[in-house]
């Protein structure tokens, strides 16, 4: 599971392995917990972020978006 950007108490993670009929996605880690996915097409979030991290969180993804994009379509060749 490769970290692909670190900004401030966020990870954002996209795993080796994944399920076929799963959209691509990236998962957000706040130390040691995976709070939440968000999905690569629309960039919205695939589970309920941590309460008062909505935006935080999104605004993160939103600078590291097309490093984790690049990273997603190496990694899964789609």
């Amino acid at each position: 599971m490769p970290t692909v950007a670190v900004e401030g108490q966020y990870r954002f993670v996209v795993n080796t392995r994944e399920n076929a009929f799963e959209p691509p996605h990236v998962h957000v880690w706040v130390g040691n917990e995976d709070v939440c996915r968000i999905e690569l097409n629309g960039g919205t979030y695939m589970d309920q972020p941590p309460p008062g991290n909505f935006r935080d969180i999104m605004q993160a993804y939103g600078r590291h978006a097309a490093e984790i994009r690049e990273t997603w379509d190496a990694i899964h060749r789609r």
